[in-house]
């Protein structure tokens, strides 16, 4: 079994667990909704830039950081952890975020230094990997288009997490 089926079936497992577990009032909902929309608008720029293994994005949230979807699901993520409100739920949502990211960034990287190579390289010298750095750096080659927001499917995120806060909303006590 490949990473990308272990890590979907581990999320899920682990938001189930979480989901189960949560006990959310109305004030870790307000706050943990902030980090949600946050990190929503965080992929929405991103995947506004990529064109996924046609060109490299350098552009935008990728001159901050190599990864911003996943930076900007990571902080999704702990906007929900928030919601949840329980320390079952917190340690779910944060054990399958730190086995299963580094894995990914780091197969994800091998892939784009071996697809783009020098292009690769030099972005890489001056753009971290994940925690992102205030000013933009590197080539900043890509543009922004909401057609690629949209061939990117990110809509189905954005539904996905309005569903999702929707019925965890039902919980707050």
């Amino acid at each position: 079994m490949n990473l990308s089926r272990i890590r979907v079936r581990a999320g899920y497992t682990a938001g189930a667990i979480a989901l189960f577990f949560a006990r959310p009032d109305l004030h870790s909902f307000e706050q943990g909704v902030l980090l949600v929309i946050a990190g929503e608008i965080i992929r929405l720029w991103a995947s506004g830039h990529i064109e996924k293994t046609l060109r490299l994005a350098t552009g935008g949230p990728y001159a901050h950081t190599r990864n911003p979807l996943y930076v900007g699901s990571v902080v999704m993520a702990l906007g929900l952890l928030w919601i949840a409100n329980h320390p079952a739920s917190g340690l779910a949502g944060v054990l399958y975020l730190a086995v299963f990211y580094p894995l990914i960034i780091r197969e994800e990287a091998k892939f784009l230094r071996e697809r783009f190579k020098d292009e690769y390289r030099a972005w890489a010298a001056s753009v971290p990997l994940f925690l992102p750095r205030l000013t933009p750096a590197g080539p900043r080659a890509s543009r922004f288009s909401l057609d690629r927001v949209k061939a990117n499917h990110e809509w189905r995120t954005v539904l996905g997490l309005a569903v999702l806060c929707g019925l965890i909303f039902f919980r707050v006590r």
